[in-house]
């Protein structure tokens, strides 16, 4: 698709309501969440494991003219019951918007799987200015009050920039509602491999750089990280060590969600075989549901109630030099000593075992169907 086309489909005299069959049923929270957001382009070139964007909608970018979605914009601040907010500009990645390669001959004969990941690649054109000049142009059009960006930002793409950094700030003093989205997904660096995802310290960076750019101007936002527990790959002690460092890092995380095999991802793969077809290394998969429970409950070790059962839960996987980072104030033990501390009491009924997630004579099936769980989550494919 070309972005003539693009913008032809775009302009076609939409309703931008629900259905007439939907009125009896009262509101439609997912029309409600878009209502007043606007899509800017198409395709994802990020190849994550466990997202197919890039199948359904292509790995190339394709994106909309500056006159297309301003005019989109002026519809949408012109409809009734517009309040001034326009709650998204975005797509299936915040700041894609215009990146594609220099060199399309390159491109076309290209089998990378994704242009930024292990590294860059250097016919990628991604220059954040005409993102930047676009946000500025919506934002000045009659009717709008405030533009903000929900879609999910992807931070390996603005550090590599000349005009990243300004990108950056632009996004941050005046297009954030009070909570900035991005999607780091995990704190393993040998996890994130296998998700094809950048290491953990450039959220780190970009936490410290968030921080100091609401500290100087004043701004009390929040930068809101997405995490996935028991992807192919991940163990208990992955989830333990993601624990310490959101503890660290003084979060409380909400917007989380649990490995779920979908068609078309090679995240899917790897849950069904064991081995990631891009190295053909074997690789630990989680799929008992009970043992993904586990997994996904270290996302909540704040919340008192999980206590014991972390405690149990890092004895058990022999995990136990986690629990002073997470817990530093000993736990009575109700039944002895009230002065006992859990963290050196160990399962009696069990201290052998050969895989840090099972335990002994228990083996991991593949299932079809696992039983997942969304905490407070949101389910998200890339950013």
């Amino acid at each position: 698709m070309t972005s003539d086309e693009l913008d032809h489909s775009f302009d076609l005299p939409y309703m931008r309501v629900p259905h007439p069959k939907y009125k009896k049923r009262g509101a439609v929270p997912a029309y409600e969440m878009i209502k007043n957001s606007v899509n800017i382009h198409r395709g994802c070139f990020g190849g994550c494991s466990f997202c197919t964007i890039s199948a359904h909608q292509g790995k190339q970018v394709v994106s909309r003219s500056e006159k297309s979605i301003l005019d989109e914009v002026r519809m949408v601040a012109s409809s009734e019951g517009f309040n001034g907010v326009l709650t998204d500009l975005g797509g299936p990645s915040a700041n894609m918007y215009g990146m594609r390669g220099r060199n399309q001959e390159l491109c076309r004969r290209c089998t990378r799987y994704s242009c930024i990941h292990p590294t860059r690649c250097r016919n990628l054109q991604c220059d954040h200015q005409p993102l930047i000049d676009l946000y500025r142009k919506a934002a000045s059009v009659k009717g709008v009050k405030h533009l903000y960006i929900g879609s999910g930002i992807r931070c390996d793409l603005f550090y590599d920039d000349n005009h990243g950094a300004d990108y950056f700030r632009e996004v941050v003093l005046h297009h954030v509602s009070g909570r900035l989205k991005v999607a780091p997904e995990h704190t393993s660096d040998r996890v994130l491999r296998h998700m094809r995802k950048p290491p953990f310290e450039l959220f780190e960076r970009t936490k410290q750089d968030f921080d100091h750019i609401c500290a100087t101007a004043g701004l009390r936002y929040q930068l809101i990280p997405y995490f996935i527990s028991s992807h192919p790959g991940c163990t208990v002690g992955d989830m333990a060590d993601l624990a310490v460092k959101m503890k660290r890092m003084g979060y409380r995380l909400e917007q989380i969600q649990d490995f779920t095999p979908t068609p078309m991802s090679l995240s899917t793969e790897m849950y069904y075989t064991g081995i990631n077809p891009d190295t053909m290394e074997p690789v630990f998969v989680e799929t008992d549901p009970e043992r993904k429970r586990e997994q996904n409950l270290m996302f909540f070790y704040y919340k008192p109630e999980n206590r014991d059962k972390i405690v149990k839960l890092l004895h058990r996987t022999h995990n136990e030099k986690y629990l002073p980072q997470l817990f530093p104030h000993p736990t009575p033990n109700k039944k002895n000593n009230p002065h006992t501390n859990l963290h050196t009491t160990p399962n009696k009924k069990n201290n052998s075992h050969t895989n840090p997630n099972t335990t002994p004579n228990k083996k991991s099936k593949p299932n079809p169907s696992p039983q997942t769980h969304h905490n407070q989550s949101n389910s998200h494919t890339n950013p």
